[in-house]
């Protein structure tokens, strides 16, 4: 009579077996923090609380009674394509004359950083150029880093992250796609290497903390 135990995800189907109670559940832990199928039910389940959560108040700057703030109230227009004015987190336009260019073909360089220099910064996020918007949009991030100019915007992985770094940024008039996957929460990355694994034009790269 066989001893051996066995484990089928759920979410997958996945079928795990062996013989060692202690072993099994050790797989299925690791089993439930790698399976794509519970992280995409996962993050399906997020968008929809998000989006049945009512919307966040505006603040447009108004100082209540009996309270001065040396702090001006600021106005934006399209948050994606525009600059604050004094904000010293974003210095770069999506917008402007460059569109005279064709896609870019993947994959991105790995040795970017030796050769590129930054030109600005995007939310806090460092763009690498040459840059020449909305045609032309260099390389993004430090850590997490993708080739604007190479990304068609499938999506890919936006779905295979499980610590929801990226989120879609507009970038209309560019030639590859007219969004884009940005790194908006690149700190939170956990260098599992998964979205560079299973970009089909192989424009994200990943480097390590110090590199």
């Amino acid at each position: 009579m066989s001893s051996e135990r066995e484990y089928v995800c759920p979410d997958c189907g996945c079928l795990l077996i062996h013989s060692n109670p202690l072993t099994l559940e050790s797989m299925v832990d690791v089993h439930n923090q790698l399976c794509v199928v519970k992280r995409q039910k996962s993050m399906a389940s997020q968008l929809a609380t998000r989006a049945s959560a009512p919307p966040k108040p505006v603040t447009t700057g108004t100082q209540r009674p009996g309270v001065t703030s040396a702090t001006p109230s600021i106005t934006t227009t399209a948050a994606t394509t525009t600059t604050t004015a004094g904000s010293a987190n974003t210095t770069i336009s999506l917008s402007g004359t460059g569109t005279n260019y064709s896609k870019a073909e993947g994959p991105i360089d790995p040795e970017f950083k030796s050769k590129r220099q930054v030109v600005g910064t995007f939310q806090g996020i460092k763009v690498w150029g040459p840059i020449d918007p909305p045609g032309q949009l260099g390389i993004w991030g430090t850590q997490v880093t993708v080739d604007f100019d190479i990304c068609i915007a499938d999506g890919a992985c936006i779905e295979a992250c499980p610590v929801n770094v990226y989120e879609w940024l507009d970038t209309p008039g560019h030639p590859g796609s007219e969004k884009k996957t940005f790194m908006a929460r690149e700190k939170d990355c956990i260098f599992c290497m998964a979205c560079e694994n299973v970009c089909p034009p192989q424009c994200v790269k990943i480097f390590q903390k110090g590199t």
